[in-house]
């Protein structure tokens, strides 16, 4: 086994973590302020559009000022396992949607105890 296996791993991460924000910000719903600047390769938009986004995305403050070479190659790798459309959902919106279901299945299966006598 590698050495360098975890820390390349890790840095693998760290780039597909870096290429969803900025992917997230140039292609997300009503986040058309957004442009890419391919010659300095980042992410450009107006003073006012980054201090509202980065109010409510604390982790996109790192790319208004600093560029990222690699968004195109990221993207011709990451974007195709992402889902679009109007019925695409983000992760967290997803797992909330299990935990609810999960909660009406316990209550369902313990309403079915309860009235066999179980």
């Amino acid at each position: 086994m590698l050495k360098a296996k975890p820390n390349l791993e890790s840095r693998i991460r760290t780039f597909k973590r870096n290429w969803s924000i900025v992917y997230d910000m140039l292609s997300g719903k009503n986040n058309s302020s957004f442009g890419w600047d391919k010659h300095r390769q980042l992410v450009v938009a107006e003073d006012a559009v980054w201090n509202s986004y980065i109010n409510s995305h604390k982790e996109v403050g790192e790319f208004k000022h600093c560029s990222f070479p690699y968004y195109d190659q990221l993207t011709a790798i990451y974007a195709k396992n992402r889902a679009t459309g109007k019925d695409a959902q983000a992760a967290a919106d997803i797992i909330e949607e299990i935990d609810v279901e999960d909660i009406a299945t316990t209550n369902t299966h313990e309403e079915r105890n309860d009235f066999y006598g179980c």
